[in-house]
C-alpha cells in the first residue's frame, strides 16, 4: 500500500511555490533601519534630558549667587545670580522639550506613524550636537526611501510591501 505523496500536498502550498518562482528578480524584500533608529532616538532623548541636569545645577548656582552677600564696593547694575537663573531656566526648558520630542519620535518610528513629525524632529536633531547630526541625517535618508514612506501610509500591509497581488 503505497500512498501517493502528491495527494498529501496542500494545493495552496503548490500555488505559493509557483508564485514565488514567478517573482521578478528585482523584487527583493526591502530593508530599512527603522527599528535601529527608534532605539537611537530613545537613547538620544534620554541623553538630552540628562544634559538638562547641567542647567539644574546652574539654577542652583544662580540661586546661591543671588542670596550670598556680595561686596558693596562693586556697583553692579544687575544681580548676576538672577541672570544665571533666567538663562538656566530657559536652557532647561528647551533641553527637556527637545528630549521629550526625540523620545516621542522614537516611539512614532516604532509604531510607523506621524511621518512628518519624525521628519521634523530629525531636522531639529541635525542642529544639536554631533550625535544629533549623525542621527538626524541617517534618519532623513532612511525616511526618504519609497518603501519606508509606504510603511507610514494607512492600510500598509507588511505581508505585501509592493502592494496587493491580483
Amino acid at each position: 500500500m503505497e500512498v501517493n505523496q502528491n495527494q498529501n500536498k496542500d494545493p495552496n502550498q503548490e500555488q505559493n511555490q509557483q508564485q514565488q518562482s514567478q517573482k521578478p528578480y528585482y523584487q527583493y524584500m526591502p530593508t530599512d533601519n527603522l527599528s535601529t533608529f527608534a532605539t537611537l532616538h530613545l537613547v538620544k532623548g534620554i541623553l538630552t534630558i540628562l544634559f538638562s541636569l547641567f542647567f539644574l545645577f546652574s539654577i542652583f548656582l544662580g540661586s546661591v549667587l543671588s542670596f550670598v552677600p556680595i561686596d558693596n564696593n562693586a556697583q553692579m547694575s544687575f544681580n548676576a545670580g538672577s541672570f544665571i537663573i533666567v538663562i538656566a531656566v530657559v536652557g532647561f526648558l528647551i533641553t527637556v522639550t527637545i528630549g521629550i520630542l526625540t523620545i516621542l519620535a522614537g516611539k512614532y518610528i516604532k509604531e510607523r506613524r506621524n511621518y512628518n513629525f519624525i521628519f521634523a524632529i530629525s531636522i531639529l536633531n541635525c542642529l544639536i550636537g554631533v550625535l544629533g547630526i549623525i542621527l538626524g541625517i541617517f534618519t532623513i535618508l532612511d525616511l526618504n526611501k519609497p518603501h519606508v514612506k509606504a510603511q507610514f501610509e494607512p492600510g500598509y500591509d507588511p505581508q505585501y510591501p509592493f502592494g496587493k497581488r491580483g
